[in-house]
């Protein structure tokens, strides 16, 4: 795993010469300013380099080995961050990189910093990675002109990257590795942060009335769990919290998947792992607010005891829920977690985080998240906070008509739409804002927002921000609306 160091601007640079080629110096530039130094500048002349946040220009042969790294007008962190992280990723194969960022705010360097590092994760828990010539540098050391300033922005920092990564981690894991069991084993963990963990499983899930969660997980070898992690924080107020979908593994369920892309199926517990990665960079970070997440996690596998269509569940909430379509069995575990959440914690907000439905990719791809919700502010707060990390969000409506298909002739309600009902035969049919609809009747009256993240939970291809592969997306969006938002009393 990369490590940093933070020293001063003319230490680490001796440092950087004395390794030669080995060693990658990165100087972020600012868009339209040339860089001080006359030969770099003449360089970034030459190959048009502009210094848009995210473009970079390597130059051997200068200084070393040296690449400039864009940040753009450099106003918003978020330059700062995708100039670091595309720095890092031009400086692969090298063994260490420095980070000039001596004329930067105490921000400004840490997210310059952050970026490199979130550029630099690698999941290597289950491969030889000690031949790999693009491996990012093994040490990072960040350069200014007082450390001392800035270590209070880089704790910060570091406590986002490490629940990020956490996040990243449990997503990259195969369905092999984690299991209900297991991921809750790893998340008693957190207890050494300062974290109070619950699990609940087996009869204490069944007399609490779990009926949705038990059926989902029901045909696995390894029953569901609810996991409740708390944060106490200072405050003198109610939690947030967070919900979180943890899927270890989706085969559909007797509603089976078809082969093609099952495999990808393992991440279908982002939501929960985005959920714990924000616990624990609250806990890290010692963030004033109390929170909690409620985390449902399960396997929909194919059994004996699995649930079936047409099967009628009762839920915690005490509603019954006809069941359409096995492989819609995310929407399921959360009615359960929402109710529990919302009747045990009384929450400020409610916010849950599902890798739910592929009709949300059909929207927006995978370039936002879909976010729906019964409060305005609550909604605003998310998607501004989105900005700010370039985790970004977009509005989606739950609609009367959307919650009219939901009705049952034997039930409460059901938790999807026929199959084949609506426009062209179901070929569009807008299931994120069935699902959405379905989540609502569980969330109370409260504050609530579903998250819908399928598609933005992995990358399909490199970016400064981190490599193709599990996203983490969530955790930093989570850590800045609880900043923003709930670090007050009122």
């Amino acid at each position: 795993m990369t490590k940093l160091s933070l020293q001063g601007s003319a230490q680490a640079q001796k440092r950087h010469r004395a390794r030669g080629a080995d060693s990658a110096l990165i100087l972020p530039v600012t868009a339209g300013e040339a860089p001080a130094d006359a030969a770099l500048a003449a360089a970034a002349k030459a190959a048009r380099f502009t210094g848009k946040a995210s473009e970079v220009l390597a130059v051997p042969g200068l200084h070393g080995f040296t690449i400039l790294a864009g940040i753009g007008a450099g106003r918003a962190i978020s330059d700062w961050e995708a100039g670091g992280g595309a720095g890092m990723a031009a400086a692969a194969g090298r063994a260490q990189a420095v980070l000039l960022a001596e004329n930067a705010t105490p921000e400004q360097a840490a997210g310059f910093a952050a970026g490199a590092l979130l550029n630099a994760w690698r999941f290597n828990a289950l491969r030889d990675a000690s031949k790999d010539k693009d491996a990012p540098p093994a040490k990072v050391t960040l350069a200014v002109a007082k450390p001392a300033k800035v270590e209070a922005a880089w704790a910060r920092a570091e406590a986002m990257l490490r629940g990020v990564r956490f996040a990243r981690d449990l997503v990259a894991e195969p369905g092999n590795r984690l299991n209900p069991a297991s991921f809750a084993e790893r998340l008693l963990g957190l207890r050494d942060v300062g974290l109070k963990v619950e699990v609940l499983e087996g009869k204490r899930l069944t007399a609490l009335g779990m009926g949705a969660l038990c059926a989902v997980g029901g045909g696995a070898e390894h029953g569901p769990r609810l996991v409740v992690l708390r944060w106490q924080g200072k405050l003198k107020a109610a939690p947030i919290a967070f919900v979180g979908k943890g899927i270890c593994f989706d085969t559909g369920g007797i509603s089976i998947k078809p082969a093609a892309g099952m495999e990808e199926m393992r991440g279908d517990m982002a939501g929960a792992a985005a959920a714990a990665g924000a616990m624990l960079t609250l806990a890290l970070r010692q963030s004033p607010a109390p929170a909690v997440a409620v985390l449902a996690l399960a396997e929909n596998a194919i059994g004996a005891a699995s649930y079936r269509p047409g099967d009628i569940l009762r839920t915690h909430s005490g509603k019954t829920i006809e069941v359409l379509d096995t492989d819609a069995e995310g929407r399921l575990v959360l009615a359960d977690a929402l109710s529990y959440a919302a009747q045990r914690f009384r929450p400020r907000a409610m916010i849950d985080l599902a890798t739910l439905t592929g009709s949300i990719i059909t929207a927006l791809g995978h370039h936002r998240a879909g976010v729906f919700g019964n409060d305005e502010a609550l909604t605003a707060a998310l998607m501004a906070a989105g900005e700010d990390v370039t985790e970004r969000l977009w509005p989606m409506p739950i609609d009367d008509e959307h919650r009219e298909v939901l009705k049952s002739d034997i039930a409460d309600l059901r938790h999807c739409a026929p199959a084949g009902s609506g426009a062209w035969g179901g070929r569009f049919l807008s299931d994120a804002c069935h699902a959405a609809a379905f989540l609502r009747e569980f969330a109370d009256s409260g504050a609530w927002a579903h998250l819908d993240i399928a598609g933005v939970e992995a990358r399909e291809e490199a970016a400064p921000l981190g490599p193709r592969g599990p996203s983490g997306f969530g955790v930093r969006l989570l850590d800045r609306l609880v900043a923003l938002r709930f670090e007050r009393d009122t």
